[in-house]
């Protein structure tokens, strides 16, 4: 092999395969549990709880992951701009934090 860019490809490929080869021959050659009903039953401390739906307030973790992004890139941004002397750095600070005035309404809905 004389290109050296489609070794990284192979020797990962190969990688790949000896894994799916170990991972077959080993699920093959490996004891197999008991199937018995009292496994798939929900236990927590001996109680038995009935079977009810979850709600999840996907609303609040959406939020939470919008203000996690905003401040996120604020930190890229005031990171990578430490170097830069000018008004640029405070203005994309400044639009960040109106981002997040405008953003708090939509938390207190709650």
């Amino acid at each position: 092999m004389d290109n050296v860019l489609l070794m990284a490809p192979v020797i990962f490929a190969l990688a790949i395969g000896v894994a799916v080869i170990i991972y077959w021959i080993g699920g093959n050659i490996s004891v197999k549990g008991k199937q018995e009903p009292g496994k798939e039953t929900m236990y927590a401390c001996g109680e038995e709880f009935p079977a009810r739906k979850l709600q999840v307030n996907v609303q609040r973790f959406f939020i939470y992951a919008v203000y996690f992004l905003i401040f996120d890139v604020l930190a890229f941004i005031l990171a990578t701009s430490l170097l830069d002397t000018g008004i640029f750095p405070a203005m994309y600070a400044v639009i960040v934090l109106l981002a997040i005035l405008i953003l708090l309404p939509l938390r207190r809905w709650d």
